[in-house]
């Protein structure tokens, strides 16, 4: 079995939901050394989180915007985690629902996602900075 690690700095995205598939695929270009396997992307962050989801229509990533907004508002009274601006603990609590990694399987070379799937960096903070990636993949 084949093991290969890297990891990619994404530089600094606006807040939303960004495709980031073709970053991962150019950061790990030993994926084609795999016939059959599985990749990871986990991102070492806590107020960002990964997706995978529709790549073609961009509405569909300004509607998990605003979906995510209004499920989890900025300003909320009860917020006890707020030292870093309005924006810090929605950031956290969307992270926690999205999650920190995704799962992809390899075949042939090439990550197995569906004809309209991409990666997703979703971006919570309004400044959120560099973030972090560990790709990991693993096969025959």
């Amino acid at each position: 079995m084949k093991i290969f690690q890297q990891t990619l700095d994404l530089p600094q995205k606006r807040r939303g939901f960004h495709i980031i598939t073709y970053e991962v695929i150019e950061a790990l270009p030993q994926l084609h050394d795999i016939k059959t396997g599985i990749c990871q992307v986990f991102i070492q962050h806590t107020s960002a989180s990964l997706s995978i989801n529709e790549n073609a229509d961009p509405t569909v990533r300004q509607d998990f915007e605003m979906y995510f907004n209004k499920a989890v508002p900025e300003n909320d009274p009860d917020y006890r985690h707020d030292d870093e601006g309005p924006d810090d603990m929605p950031a956290h609590l969307k992270a926690a629902m999205l999650g920190c990694s995704v799962t992809i399987p390899i075949r042939n070379g090439r990550l197995a996602l569906g004809t309209w799937q991409g990666i997703y960096l979703c971006e919570h903070r309004n400044h959120g900075g560099t973030r972090r990636l560990v790709i990991t993949a693993w096969g025959e």
